[in-house]
């Protein structure tokens, strides 16, 4: 069961309050759905000081309402934020050490430790397998919290020893591309609309997007690689460097999929604001592009723009099969804007 930021913060509160906090915490949710929120609202509530995050009563008895700051910012001798650094992203063994070393001190006044490890599912395998130990044998007064758009990623032993937050909402259909796709497709789509050529055009328009993810992707697990081998070339034979070769061509595939995804959603939303403005619906995902679309929108009947959405719900559902991705995309193209 998923829940919104505030219905999973009041529900650990109320764990909190009864003495019964768990020691780790999955929070897992799209981009936007308010992981880093949401960490930074319990690190105000584990905080020594009980009004950081109650804030009190004023002169007039109203309550007073705190900030809750960005999670950098809470960032101090007990609190450890740790985000991917290193050129590939990837979070490495000594980032989860140092890690490690702080939460096994002891902290003044028996404060509450926390470790917060955003983007959790890019830890390498030495990371993963190095804060596994500190999961299995947390230190006094510490609340470890892992935050992530992709769980599936993280190790079954990671997933089974925290307590699951899953958040609803996030994923800014405009961040990481997305509104450079739809000024590109707006672009496309006034340069017609309804035709073979100006589905090719459009589909030319987004497989562009896709190959620069899929590059990004490549090159990411290539700098991965390049360092692991830098790190381990002379402790270890060339057949565990040709697993770990084939290990990163599986992330930088799982990389680009999880891009794709993304774009997919953008187009989909794209299309679902033609057939709303079609039917005069309220609920846009890209208000700012109804002026170009609208026209569009007009010379379409209704039942044609509900089979194009729905050709893209087949393309996808076709992606997501073994089918050869150029091929499928332009045919899916074909019929969702043909």
């Amino acid at each position: 069961m998923a829940y919104t930021a505030d219905k999973a913060y009041d529900l650990i509160s109320s764990a909190h309050q009864r003495g019964r906090l768990a020691h780790a915490f999955l929070i897992s949710g799209a981009h936007g759905s308010g992981k880093e929120n949401l960490a930074a609202r319990l690190i105000q509530l584990v905080g020594s000081d009980s009004s950081a995050s109650s804030g009190g009563f004023d002169l007039f008895g109203e309550p007073v309402v705190v900030e809750t700051p960005p999670l950098d910012e809470l960032e101090s001798g007990w609190i450890r934020i740790v985000r991917p650094r290193m050129k590939s992203r990837r979070i490495g063994v000594e980032e989860i050490r140092n890690l490690e070393h702080t939460l096994h001190l002891a902290a003044p006044g028996g404060a509450c430790k926390v470790g917060v490890i955003t983007e959790a599912d890019r830890m390498n395998d030495q990371a993963a397998n190095a804060f596994l130990k500190t999961l299995e044998e947390p230190p006094q007064n510490t609340l470890l919290l892992l935050l992530t758009a992709n769980p599936q990623r993280l190790l079954p032993t990671i997933l089974s020893r925290c307590v699951r937050v899953p958040l609803l909402g996030g994923r800014a259909l405009l961040a990481d591309g997305g509104a450079e796709l739809v000024t590109a497709l707006n672009h496309a789509a006034s340069r017609g609309f309804g035709t073979p050529v100006a589905a090719l055009h459009l589909k030319a328009t987004f497989t562009n997007f896709l190959a620069r993810s899929r590059e990004a992707a490549d090159q990411a697990a290539k700098a991965a690689e390049k360092e692991e081998i830098s790190a381990y070339k002379d402790a270890t034979d060339g057949a565990w460097l040709k697993e770990r070769e084939a290990f990163h061509k599986a992330a930088a595939e799982a990389e680009y999929l999880d891009a794709r995804s993304r774009l997919f959603d953008v187009l989909m939303a794209w299309m679902a604001d033609l057939l709303r403005l079609k039917v005069r619906s309220t609920g846009l995902d890209f208000p700012e592009s109804a002026e170009k679309l609208r026209p569009i929108a007009e010379a379409e009947t209704e039942a044609r723009l509900l089979q194009r959405v729905q050709a893209l719900e087949s393309l996808r559902r076709t992606l997501e099969t073994n089918a050869f991705e150029p091929l499928a995309i332009e045919v899916g193209f074909l019929k969702a804007f043909g």
